[in-house]
Formats: C-alpha cells, structure tokens, sequence
C-alpha cells in the first residue's frame, strides 16, 4: 500500500474520531460502556482537537515524495498506533473498557501494519 493510500485512510479516520469526540463524546464513551462525565468529556474534547490535527497532517502530506518525510510520518503514526493498540488492550483486560475498543485496536492494528511495512520498503525505509 502506497504511502499516499494511507495517509488518505488515516486522514478519514482521525476526521471521524475529531468529529466524534469533538460533538458526540457521550456516544463515544458510551460505546466503550464508560460513564460519561464531565471530566471525561473534557477530555475528550481535547483529543478530539488533537485527532482534528492529526487528521490535517495526513492531509498535508498526503502527496509527498520526499522520502525523510515519509519515514518520520510513518514512525510516528507506528509509534502511536502501537500506542493506543496496547492501551486500548490493556483497558479492555482490566475490565475498563467494553469490548467496542476492540473495533479500535483493531483499526489501530491495521495502521501500524500498513505503516510499518511502509518503513520496511526499501525506498522508504529509515535512513
């Protein structure tokens, strides 16, 4: 998968986790079975910035060819995928979270997958 297919399909998903926190965090938190509060909210509004930016980088560099920048995009969405993945795993065992973080590690999974074989590509690779 090329770089650009990827940067486009993160870019969906960061937009829709953006939109999601930023105007239905209820939703959000309840699809996890977690307690909406104010707090959490809160929280979650901000990530939803966050996921808003995310979502504007991908588009950025969508079409780049330069290749250092597309190591340090991609080592960067390897690490926060493996990131959140290993969270979202390590919530759903501990009994946080319900079994719809699943539906997002999975997602995740996926993303560091396509990335790091991205970065295993010999033209793109670290240099």
């Amino acid at each position: 998968m090329s770089f650009h297919t990827l940067a486009i399909l993160t870019c969906i998903a960061a937009l829709l986790l953006a939109t999601g926190w930023l105007f239905a965090g209820k939703l959000m938190l309840k699809r996890w079975r977690i307690e909406p509060s104010v707090g959490a909210l809160l929280v979650g509004r901000r990530i939803g910035a966050v996921y808003l930016g995310v979502a504007l980088l991908c588009f950025v560099v969508r079409s780049t060819n330069t290749p250092e920048l597309i190591t340090s995009v991609s080592l960067f969405a390897v690490l926060v995928n493996a990131l959140l993945a290993g969270l979202g795993l390590y919530e759903y065992r501990a009994g946080r979270a319900g079994p719809a973080i699943l539906v997002s590690v999975c997602v995740e999974l996926l993303l560091l997958l396509g990335f790091g074989m991205l970065l295993l590509t010999p033209t793109v690779g670290p240099m």
